[in-house]
């Protein structure tokens, strides 16, 4: 098929930025991404559930009152539903579900806040993979997907490294394995955040989004990470993009089990399944020469 004008039309790079995640608003990993796009120079909000929501894919709900203290006493019993940080009003929760967030942030925040809507919608680091059939359940896939049913392109970063710890980790224990890890997975989403972004024109097509993962940093130092094409689901029948000398992508499982590889899958937003060919060259043109191959097909790409 041949995309339509209706791409979705963004200038050369996304400044403004809607975050999200399904780990809650107060976890360490995602205030280390927030710092890691305002340190890169992006306009960034973020608008995330006031608990821990994940495996909660694409439920939606009306948010409400707190009957409970936010994540981590982030908030006391009986704020509004939906509320932000005292000292800094980019920083936001909503009491209820991972979508419902999003849409508030590219709604309500980002008009407030940027005087627009967003250019683009991070969602997560997530803490944890989500690979092949938990994407379906996935809230961080989930908050991408309703960012791109909305008209917003979006991407969905998952690491096989962290732990659910609060944000004030980040300056009372900032040698700790955890606080590495978000700053390093967190870096990285920057990078591919200005991978993705720096081609002139539309950064995704309508309806697509893309789901990133990253193997565990035990191993692997934030230089050593490539980047793979992939596909969410295996297929025997699928035909995919001519790319390293194959016409069948990598599942996301076998990047991510590969070493320091991060899976970079593009998918349907609204069926949560593997985009086609069309949609996946899009991609593959736009990142280039950013894109590796696996160990076993790097001899076989294309010069």
């Amino acid at each position: 098929m041949l995309f339509n004008i209706l791409f979705f039309a963004l200038p050369i790079a996304a400044q403004k930025i809607v975050l999200a995640n399904d780990d809650g608003w107060a976890v360490a990993m995602i205030r280390a991404q927030y710092e890691a796009l305002q340190g890169a120079g992006y306009e960034a909000l973020l608008s995330a559930p006031a608990e821990n929501q994940s495996g909660t894919g694409s439920s939606s709900r009306t948010p409400t009152a707190l009957t409970e203290p936010c994540q981590f006493d982030s908030c006391p019993t009986g704020s509004p539903a939906e509320g932000a940080n005292a000292s800094d009003p980019h920083l936001n929760y909503v009491n209820a579900y991972p979508v419902d967030a999003v849409r508030y942030g590219i709604q309500t925040l980002s008009p407030q806040l940027f005087d627009s809507l967003p250019d683009l919608v991070v969602s997560g680091p997530n803490i944890g993979n989500n690979l092949g059939l938990s994407v379906i359940f996935s809230g961080t896939v989930g908050a991408a997907s309703e960012a791109s049913k909305e008209g917003i392109p979006s991407i969905a970063f998952s690491s096989g490294s962290g732990t659910s710890v609060s944000y004030t980790t980040l300056t009372s224990d900032p040698d700790s394995d955890n606080t590495r890890t978000s700053r390093t997975i967190s870096s990285l989403a920057v990078t591919f955040v200005k991978a993705i972004t720096a081609a002139e024109g539309a950064i995704l097509p309508p309806n697509i989004s893309i789901n990133v993962n990253f193997p565990s940093t035990q191993n692997c130092a934030e230089g050593d990470y490539k980047w793979v094409l992939s596909r969410i689901f295996w297929n025997p029948f699928a035909t995919d993009v001519n790319t390293c000398g194959s016409r069948s992508l990598p599942t996301e499982s076998d990047v991510v089990d590969a070493g320091c590889f991060a899976s970079v899958s593009v998918f349907d937003a609204t069926s949560k399944t593997d985009a086609d060919e069309d949609a996946q060259k899009y991609v593959l043109d736009r990142l280039g020469d950013f894109l590796s191959c696996l160990p076993s097909t790097a001899d076989r790409r294309p010069k």
